[in-house]
């Protein structure tokens, strides 16, 4: 391939044609386009900003001492986002969660222990809002129905491999030969 036919990005650099003593030879070919240009700045600009958009401010809370900013971390790691289905009070930042934060921190900071903290947002929000939702009736599908799930497609994986090899058998008569050439 030669350097004629050669195809340029458009978002490469003249400054690397600087770098390379051989490039110096003027190449009708090899012009870079005008919008070149513009489509660096648009990427720089992108590259310089992109993460601003995910990027929010975390409110500082003012915890008396370490043990307490401890607590509260456990505390919201152990609670489900209730708009985020599978998230934490901790990792979301959907404003419900901001909120439930900011009521945990109150809770915490009126003397509430733990488990009241909890059965305050579980009377509110049911016990979705657990990670580890207790065993009781209400919640036996959402232990046990995954377990019955797989065993419920394993019956039925075999009951088709019996059915198959009974409608094998069936159709096999003594004169028959077992391979017919089929690999099915």
């Amino acid at each position: 391939m030669t350097r004629a036919t050669r195809r340029r990005s458009p978002l490469a650099s003249d400054a690397l044609a600087v770098a390379n003593p051989e490039s110096q030879i003027p190449n009708p070919g090899l012009k870079a386009s005008p919008a070149s240009g513009l489509l660096r700045a648009v990427f720089i600009v992108i590259l310089m900003f992109g993460g601003f958009a995910h990027a929010q401010a975390i409110e500082p809370m003012p915890f008396t001492d370490h043990a307490q900013e401890l607590r509260f971390q456990h505390l919201t790691h152990q609670l489900r986002c209730p708009m985020c289905q599978n998230e934490t009070l901790a990792d979301s930042n959907a404003p419900i969660a901001r909120d439930l934060r900011n009521q945990i921190f109150k809770l915490m900071q009126q003397g509430k222990s733990d488990d009241e903290i909890k059965q305050y947002l579980v009377a509110r929000y049911s016990d979705y809002i657990l990670y580890d939702p207790p065993l009781k009736p209400g919640t036996w599908l959402l232990w046990f129905g995954p377990l019955l799930i797989l065993f419920g497609g394993g019956a039925v994986v075999v009951l088709a491999i019996r059915k198959r090899r009974r409608g094998d058998a069936t159709t096999m008569t003594a004169g028959d030969s077992a391979d017919d050439g089929d690999d099915w």
